[in-house]
Parts: structure tokens; sequence; C-alpha cells
């Protein structure tokens, strides 16, 4: 099956993380990529001290990176020196290339076979920046053998995924204190 996790809301990456939890449980190995993502996240810790049965991977920098005219002034100076600006379908060459050889490495773990449950985090998103092509990502898609459950998490997941999918879940923002401004809180959001 094919599982999706998108929406503006808090908790797609940590609803992935349940359902690992979940297969180890049940006595599955569990590979999870993570794109855009360095190892700089409080659970990345538990996870790969803790779960033998888990494999966990980062394709990412330790900075954000958007497009131009996407945040407002405000994030950007509270970003800072941790965010990279790109034109709107031109994403830094070094950060395509980065997620492409994350991406490559996670393909052929799926199709090994060798883990029964497979998260590919924030791929939606790497997606929507084009970091990675929709080809690229079909393809793997159209190999994906019988015994491995697939999951895609992040924000923006395109229509042609969510069509493709067995499961869709939308996380939505009904509110956050982040309005409000407060930071991200180390054990909460990172």
């Amino acid at each position: 099956m094919l599982q999706v996790y998108t929406g503006n809301g808090k908790g797609k990456t940590t609803a992935a993380i349940g359902l690992a939890i979940r297969a180890i449980g049940a006595g599955m190995n569990v590979y999870i990529m993570q794109f855009m993502k360095s190892l700089a996240y409080s659970e990345q810790k538990v996870l790969k001290d803790c779960f033998p049965e888990l494999t966990l991977r980062t394709s990412g920098k330790p900075f954000f990176i958007a497009e131009e005219g996407k945040l407002s002034k405000h994030s950007l100076d509270k970003l800072g020196e941790n965010v990279v600006i790109f034109p709107k379908g031109k994403p830094p060459q070094d950060y395509v290339d980065l997620i492409r050889d994350g991406f490559d490495k996670a393909a052929k773990t799926v199709v090994s076979g060798e883990y029964g449950l497979v998260i590919l985090d924030e791929l939606n998103v790497a997606l929507h920046f084009g970091l990675i092509g929709r080809e690229t990502v079909e393809e793997l898609l159209n190999k994906v053998p019988g015994n491995v459950e697939l999951v895609l998490t992040g924000r923006c997941a395109p229509d042609w995924i969510i069509e493709r999918a067995d499961l869709v879940t939308e996380m939505k923002e009904v509110k956050h204190y982040y309005a409000k401004g407060v930071e991200a809180r180390e054990g909460v959001e990172y």
C-alpha cells in the first residue's frame, strides 16, 4: 500500500514514526529516509539508538530552503543564515544533487524488499520545490514490491500522488502557537 501524510498541520512525520514503531512491534524492518533534514531532530537519537530493526538516513542540510516570495520578512529575519532563498523553479543545484543521491539510495532500498515499511519523509516537499522530479518518483512507485508498505510525508503532496495513494491523511492546521510568536521547541517541534 502507498500511504501519504500531507497538509499544513503539525504531525506528518510524527504519524509516520508512530507507524514505524507499530511495524517494529509486529516484527518488521523499517527504513526511513528524511529528505531536507539533517541529524538535528530529537526523535532521530531515539530511533537510531533504540531500534536495531530501523535504519534512519537523512538527505539534507542544516538549513531551510524556500522559494522567493514565500516567506514573510519576519520569518526571513528569524531564520537569518539558516535559510537559502531561490527563484521559483530554480533550486540550488547542490541541494538537487543531495536530494537525488538520497533518493537513489532510498529507491534501491525500496526495491530490495528487505524492509516491510519504508518512509520517505518530506518527499512531497522535495517534489514541490523541484528537488526531485515526478518521473523519477513515478518510476520508483512502479517498482515497489508487494511486501513493502511505502509512506510519503510532507506538505504539498501533488494531486497525482494523492490519486495514486491507497491512504491519504491530511493534517489540517486549525490553530498553532507559532502565530503567537512561539519559536520551535526542542522535544516538541524538533
